[in-house]
């Protein structure tokens, strides 16, 4: 069976606790998660304001600043067919696996309303709907 309707795709950030704290407009599901963050100069943002950001291996190749800057996006290690990771990159992505437990959470939280998966529309108008649910998310979690 032929599915009618098309994904969406929405970037978001938490802080280390998992608390959402900002959610990018909705995209057409095809877009690549590299492609929004660079559309909303995310890394440039994150740069501007003194912070960063670790990221899954999606991200890879996102933050392309100099190797004497410190980076704004920090991802995991990604194998190749013909390049296995070393035992240093594999411990690297399990430490960097941990941090991202409780960010994961965060994300679980907004998925767990369960109209996101039934909007299948316009991204401008999904966008407002996603914002709305990251003020209910905020409201519902918080202490």
């Amino acid at each position: 069976m032929k599915h009618k309707h098309h994904g969406l795709l929405v970037i978001a950030l938490t802080d280390d606790k998992g608390r959402l704290l900002w959610v990018s407009a909705a995209r057409p599901g095809r877009t690549s998660e590299i492609t929004a963050c660079r559309h909303d100069q995310l890394t440039a943002k994150l740069g501007a304001a003194g912070l960063g950001a670790i990221a899954d291996l999606g991200f890879v190749g996102l933050d392309d600043s100099g190797p004497d800057a410190d980076p704004a996006v920090i991802t995991g290690y990604k194998a190749a067919r013909n390049r296995p990771l070393t035992r240093g990159q594999k411990l690297s992505n399990k430490a960097l696996a941990a941090v991202r437990a409780p960010v994961e959470h965060g994300f679980a939280h907004v998925k767990n309303w369960h109209v996101l998966g039934k909007v299948h529309t316009d991204p401008k108008w999904a966008t407002a709907l996603v914002r709305a649910l990251l003020v209910l998310t905020n409201r519902e979690v918080a202490p």
